[in-house]
């Protein structure tokens, strides 16, 4: 065997050699490779089986909290469980095993269920609407008493104003009247001094009370009538003629 211009001699032999030495290293680690694919190929297999239990399990859950099974003994209510996973369309294709440990899990998580059931879970809706309702309600009944509150603000600061311009209107009206009153006062006085130095007449007594005085038109008529001793003298006058 000839290598660059050196010829190597029994060349062929350490090849063979180191080829041989190859194979037997490869025949000690294909074993341990064979079994990291075992172990690799089981896990992979136990992930698929788990989800499958994970799916039974969330099927029994759910008629769980719909109802669905009736029988308080864990003997009876697994096996219940067992026959109704063992019924259901999409669970056909599982092993028993699989079905037997949903079954077994449901049975532990019923008072789970049982709290968490669907009629709960509506009563505790319809309840939360309720409340949501009456919250609603109270808010609007809110906006209408802050409405009021506001109206009755409003109103109470429109009628402080207008008792205040009343107040002002009624001191204008005493400062006038104070002004006023004392020339008022002044002459009054003056007045009644003036009235109780006047005479007083006294009352007559009824015997010597004059006659009533005859109206005005009647003094002035008898003034014009002539006196009759006149009219007699003049008469006795022309007989004698």
């Amino acid at each position: 065997m000839r290598f660059g211009d050196q010829i190597v001699p029994d060349a062929g032999i350490y090849v063979q050699l180191g080829i041989t030495a190859l194979a037997v290293g490869l025949l000690f680690f294909l074993p341990a490779n064979g079994r990291i694919m075992a172990l690799e190929t089981s896990h992979r297999r136990f992930h698929m089986n788990m989800k499958d239990v994970a799916r039974a399990y969330a099927a029994s859950h759910r008629a769980d909290r719909e109802g669905v099974f009736k029988l308080p003994s864990e003997f009876d209510s697994v096996r219940e469980r067992i026959a109704f996973l063992r019924d259901h369309p999409d669970l056909a294709d599982l092993e028993p095993s699989v079905l037997e440990v949903a079954a077994q899990m449901s049975h532990i998580s019923r008072e789970l269920a049982q709290t968490y059931s669907d009629g709960n879970v509506q009563r505790a809706r319809d309840f939360l609407t309720a409340r949501q309702q009456e919250i609603e309600d109270f808010n609007i009944r809110i906006e209408e008493a802050k409405a009021v509150v506001n109206d009755m603000r409003t109103w109470h600061t429109r009628v402080e104003l207008e008792e205040s311009v009343a107040e002002a209107q009624l001191a204008r009206l005493l400062e006038e009247l104070d002004e006023i009153l004392p020339e008022i006062l002044s002459e009054a006085p003056a007045q009644e001094d003036e009235t109780a130095d006047a005479p007083v007449a006294e009352p007559l007594p009824e015997h010597d009370a004059p006659a009533e005085r005859p109206a005005a038109p009647a003094i002035a008529a008898a003034r014009q009538a002539p006196d009759p001793r006149v009219v007699t003298l003049t008469a006795a006058q022309r007989a004698a003629e």
